[in-house]
């Protein structure tokens, strides 16, 4: 996750709590996903930005995994996302996704 998206994450947290937020990834690789939402978990593993040892612990989803996908209208979810969702990997997304959330998570 780059610089600019952690203090947008930090500065939503600060307006509305972190209690209040879920963050929606969708990243092509399970790898980037679980990364990206271990920042807005556990904070910055590479110490560089913002939430550098700021552990928020936010809710994070992939929209590739079924809880999300199935909040979307079907027709859209199809249409915006079902092209990428054919060429992922999406069990091992949601895998991690799983793993990540279970391990820095606060708000199950």
């Amino acid at each position: 996750m780059d610089l600019e998206n952690q203090k947008r994450v930090k500065d939503f947290v600060d307006q509305y709590g972190a209690e209040n937020l879920v963050v929606l990834l969708g990243g092509a690789e399970a790898e980037a996903a679980g990364l990206a939402a271990e920042t807005v978990m556990a904070g910055d593993p590479t110490f560089a930005g913002p939430l550098a040892n700021v552990e928020l612990g936010l809710l994070a989803f992939h929209v590739v995994e079924e809880e999300m996908k199935e909040l979307f209208d079907p027709d859209v979810y199809d249409e915006e996302i079902g092209m990428m969702e054919m060429v992922l990997d999406v069990d091992e997304i949601a895998e991690e996704m799983s793993d990540i959330r279970n391990e820095f998570c606060k708000f199950l």
